[in-house]
């Protein structure tokens, strides 16, 4: 009997060995890992999940429907008509969408439609976001931008507020810099300045200086405004040609305002 339990063992040890020492196996549980990782990484835990328990088997679904979409994303074609990119990363959004509903792919879907210049789409896909993660900065900052956007004030400031009270540094302060702007819409003077000032203390954002020294000068600051308008022209002397060119406008009307100072 206990020569057949041996046997039996040995049996079921060879069996694994070979299982384990199989060249198909170790190819499918190194991509099953692969692909697990890349998920983690993109935090697509739904398809973590499935990977983990289901094998192999999701972990080609996952190679199919979302790694090999968005690495194709992230090279970029070597050349491309223009929007052909954002069109396909709409489509796998909207794929995507129907098959998992995450609050993060109606957001992404609302960031590129706010990119281009789509606000009504955009706030569809905010709200839709909204709806399924009520408490994510992520999604309640582009949500209220986009708001500004569509002239609903109030009900911006109410999504930015909350976003500054957990993180005032949201977004490198861009979220501050549009709950400024929708306080300056609404008349809201003091708020503004103190969100610019706010803002201010840890950036050096050329459109957050001439937004400010508009105030100052509305409030007979001249020598405050003169200042920051100074900053803004210092700072370009110094920055990188991409930011010279991304803070042209801003630049070009700090040295208008300089000069009918």
């Amino acid at each position: 009997m206990r020569i057949n339990t041996h046997m039996q063992l040995a049996l079921i040890l060879d069996d694994w060995r070979e299982i384990l020492t199989n060249p198909f196996f170790l190819i499918m549980t190194a991509f099953q890992i692969w692909m697990l990782v890349d998920a983690i990484r993109r935090e697509e835990w739904l398809w973590s999940v499935l990977i983990f328990f289901f094998g192999a088997f999701s972990a080609m679904l996952y190679f199919f429907m979302v790694y090999r979409s968005a690495k194709a994303m992230e090279r970029g074609p070597s050349f491309e008509w223009p929007g052909a990119a954002e069109r396909e990363r709409i489509k796998q959004l909207e794929e995507q969408i129907h098959h998992l509903d995450k609050a993060h792919h109606h957001a992404e879907l609302g960031d590129i439609y706010q990119k281009q210049g789509k606000p009504d789409k955009a706030l569809a896909c905010y709200e839709a976001a909204f709806e399924r993660d009520p408490e994510d900065l992520d999604i309640l900052g582009p949500y209220g931008q986009c708001l500004i956007k569509l002239d609903q004030l109030e009900k911006a400031v109410t999504m930015l507020e909350k976003v500054i009270v957990e993180n005032p540094k949201h977004d490198y302060g861009a979220t501050m810099m549009a709950l400024a702007n929708a306080y300056s819409k609404l008349d809201s003077t003091d708020k503004a300045r103190a969100a610019l000032e706010t803002v201010l203390e840890t950036q050096t954002y050329a459109e957050a200086r001439v937004l400010l020294a508009e105030i100052y000068k509305k409030q007979g600051m001249s020598n405050e405004a003169r200042h920051q308008l100074q900053e803004v022209i210092e700072d370009e002397k110094h920055a990188p040609s991409f930011v010279q060119k991304k803070d042209k406008v801003w630049t070009r009307k700090a040295r208008q305002l300089l000069d009918q100072m």
